[in-house]
């Protein structure tokens, strides 16, 4: 049966924004490392037998060194960053926090490759980056009790999303998306092995955080990346990352049903300022101006 891209858009969008959720219930019982470590190998395990049947395993196994290293910065080291914001910010916050990867993205492509952008997109960072000053302002607290570093660590994980996606670019350009995806979760595994068994709870956690967890690796990990990957394919790249728009809605939603979380007027307002911001510094929204004799010159 032919897929539907809007149908797969939409369903990333709502497994990606549901996986603050189910962090939020599996670090309360399993901590924040532990469900960072156990969310990866989970994916792991699932994308590993999807690698070798596809036949992509020798693009791995050529480039392991560096795939397996984006692995601790694109998954284990901001997914336990996120894991430790979620038990102090609402999800929603932490998803909308979330969307600004693709600003620190366009920052570091600018510094790192040259890749620079032109006045609209410079004018989205910095309204982008604007929205999240004004979302801190009115959030971060570093008193104790405070949340300024459950939002500090947001915004270091996107920090880490961005950068990885310049090394990829720099570094894996032509390697499959599969077996840079599957590679990450094992590098990520094998960062995070040491830290998860040391940190692991003295008490079992209960059915509620085991399946919370099995839903973070199988659902909102390795079936997220093939969805992801046939948007791609599907759409191009730059219609599929406007998939990180629609995530904090769905995070909005699921905050709100299940965890009774509160939305302010002001926060709705901020992720709206980022939300925007970062559609213009990715090139999503590209105000075009027309050239006089422009529509002239297309008529027959």
């Amino acid at each position: 049966m032919k897929s539907n891209p809007i149908i797969e858009f939409v369903a990333l969008a709502a497994i990606w924004g549901s996986s603050f959720l189910f962090m939020r219930l599996g670090a309360a019982q399993f901590g924040v490392i532990a469900t960072a470590g156990v969310r990866v190998a989970i994916g792991a395990a699932v994308l590993l037998p999807i690698l070798v049947w596809s036949g992509h395993w020798v693009s791995l196994r050529n480039n392991a060194a560096r795939i397996l290293a984006i692995g601790l910065l694109n998954s284990a080291l901001p997914f336990a960053l996120f894991a430790y914001a979620v038990m102090s910010i609402s999800t929603g916050l932490s998803a909308i926090l979330n969307a600004t990867a693709p600003l620190f993205g366009a920052l570091i492509a600018w510094a790192w490759l040259k890749d620079r952008p032109n006045a609209w997109r410079i004018l989205g960072l910095a309204i982008g980056f604007a929205g999240v000053v004004l979302l801190a302002i009115d959030k971060a607290s570093f008193k104790p009790g405070g949340t300024g570093w459950a939002v500090l660590a947001c915004l270091l994980g996107t920090l880490c999303y961005g950068y990885s996606a310049s090394f990829t670019k720099r570094y894996l350009t032509g390697v499959h998306p599969l077996a840079t995806a599957t590679g990450s979760q094992v590098g990520a595994t094998l960062g995070l092995a040491i830290p998860t068994l040391w940190f692991w709870p003295a008490d079992n956690p209960g059915p509620v955080p085991w399946l919370s967890l099995l839903v973070l690796g199988v659902v909102c990990t390795a079936l997220a990346y093939i969805l992801y990957f046939r948007l791609i394919e599907g759409l191009g790249p730059a219609r599929a990352i406007t998939v990180t728009f629609l995530v904090p809605v769905f995070a909005l939603g699921y905050g709100v049903l299940f965890l009774n979380e509160s939305l302010t007027p002001w926060m709705l307002g901020c992720g709206a300022v980022v939300i925007c911001g970062t559609a213009l510094s990715t090139g999503v929204i590209a105000p075009r101006s027309r050239k006089p004799g422009a529509a002239a010159a297309t008529r027959p």
